[in-house]
Parts: structure tokens; sequence; C-alpha cells
């Protein structure tokens, strides 16, 4: 297939290039900067996207988005915002005018979508919560919909925290817990939905040849873990110990709202449709990812 991919310089797109590459797919790369051999300018807050560059393409994968880590300004928000729903609209429209559109269009969200929901089970059935998060997700998963009301098999990828030592949460934390000063988050009651690095590519590539599934999927590990729980299961990974908590009021100190959603906030999901469809995990304990996340 020759396959479209929005966000391939990140640390999700890197890989699942990689992966294509070894399937001897095509992977078109959507830029910003100047566009060269294999690639096709875009600017998603504009809406620059000519529509004809992308004739002949089969599918699309969908993963740009300003990164949500750092404490959340109101220009910051803005740029999680828009760069999320303004760029999915730069796209689906670009889509919607091509003489021969895909068959498929992946779409990344996030768990975000949930909220903060205690110890609530959460499926691709849930409601969406409420805060900043759930609307910006809300919001990005609405702009593919145009796509999907046109007859374009889309399917939306709801991402938990995706294991790696490459970026995201995880490259973060590594240092200090090697430091041996890594610790539980307030309570440490509150459930973090995690899924590897390698089972979030392995989920695009399945969502890719799976014809039944469409709409909403939760990319997320088989069990999701407390904080607790995580912070025992990475100490034991970097062999340190884990005895320097982080009270919650300390958190909100240093991250500000961003400590409420990501930090401190409960999202317990589970991976219903994946599991239902047959998808097999990788990695579907916590220990095994961590493991083979810091490798």
């Amino acid at each position: 297939m020759r396959i479209l991919i929005s966000g391939a310089t990140g640390m999700v797109g890197t890989e699942l290039c990689a992966a294509l590459a070894a399937q001897n797919h095509q992977v078109t790369k959507l830029v910003r900067g100047k566009a060269g051999p294999g690639e096709v300018l875009w600017n998603p807050l504009s809406g620059q996207l000519d529509a004809t560059q992308l004739e002949g393409i089969d599918a699309v994968v969908h993963l740009a988005g300003e990164n949500i880590a750092g404490r959340w300004t109101i220009s910051k928000k803005k740029a999680i915002r828009e760069s999320r729903t303004l760029g999915t609209k730069t796209l689906c429209d670009a889509l919607m005018k091509m003489q021969t559109p895909p068959k498929v269009l992946v779409s990344a969200s996030a768990i975000g979508f949930y909220g903060n929901r205690g110890n609530e089970i959460l499926t691709e059935e849930s409601t969406p919560g409420s805060g900043f998060l759930p609307e910006v997700c809300k919001a990005w998963e609405d702009a593919s919909m145009p796509a999907e009301k046109s007859g374009i098999r889309t399917v939306r990828l709801r991402i938990g925290v995706v294991l790696s030592k490459k970026g995201g949460a995880l490259g973060k934390m590594l240092t200090p817990f090697k430091l041996g000063v890594g610790g539980v988050i307030g309570s440490g009651t509150q459930y973090m939905s995690w899924v590897s690095l390698e089972d979030v590519v392995g989920s695009i590539l399945f969502a890719l040849n799976t014809q039944s599934l469409s709409g909403p999927i939760n990319v997320v590990g088989k069990v999701a873990a407390t904080n607790r729980e995580f912070t025992k299961a990475l100490g034991a990974a970097v062999s340190r110990p884990t005895i320097f908590p982080m009270p919650a009021f300390v958190a909100k100190l240093a991250f500000g709202e961003m400590a409420n959603d990501l930090l401190l906030g409960s999202t317990r999901v589970k991976p219903e449709r994946l599991e239902r469809s047959g998808y097999v995990f990788k990695h579907p304990d916590l220990a095994g990812a961590l493991k083979a996340a810091i490798a």
C-alpha cells in the first residue's frame, strides 16, 4: 500500500515508518518545511494541503499534534487544541477533494477523552469526561467525522500513556528513577492506562488491515496500573528504590493544571474492541512492557 503519514518524525511516527518500510509499503510523509522526495507540503493550521498531490494514496495515518507535556499556559492550550482540530480538518478536507479517496483513515486521539474517572472501568462505549483534555479529544475526533461520513473507513485510536525511553512520560521519568529519587505521585491510587510503543504501532498496522474496525479504539495495555503499582514496577525494572514520593500539592505547584489531568487524574481504560477483534498484544503485562521499553 501507499500510506500517507502526518507526524512521521514523532516518537510513534518514526517507529511506524520503519515498520511499514519493513513490510514493503510505500510511505509518503506530510511535512511543514520544504518537501523532498516522498513528502507532501502542508500547513495544518492554515488549511494548506493540495489534494492533487495525494492521488494514489491507499491509506492515511494521522498522528500530528502539539506535545501536551509542559505547563498549560493559555497559548500552550491553544496550540494543543488547534494543532489537533485544525490539523485534522485540513487533512480531511483534502481527502474529500481527491478523485479517488483512500480506503481508510487511522487518526490518533487519546484516552484523555475520558477524563478523571476514578476506579470506573472505561470502554469505547463510555461517555466523554469533562475538562480541558476531554474537550480537546472530543473536538479532535469530531474533526474526522466528515471523512467517515464521506465513506472513508475511519478509525480513531484513543492512545494511552506510551512506554518508550525515546520520549513521552517514561522518557522523562527514567532519569529520576535511575538516580533512585523516583516515587509515588499523590495518593498513588490513581489509574494509569499504559501501552508499549510496539503495541501502538502494532495497533495501527492492525487497524489499517482489519476491515471490520472503525470508530473509536482504545489502544492501551490489557490491565491498567495504579500509580503505586507503576512506580513499583518501574523501580524494579531499573533496580532502584522508589522512596521519594511527590505529594499532590507539589505536583500542582510544579506542573499547574497539567498535573490534575496527567499526573493525579485516574483513567482506567480497557482495550475492549482490540481484544474482541483478535489483536495479539506484544506486551500484555506492565513488567514486560517496561523491560522492553528501557532495554
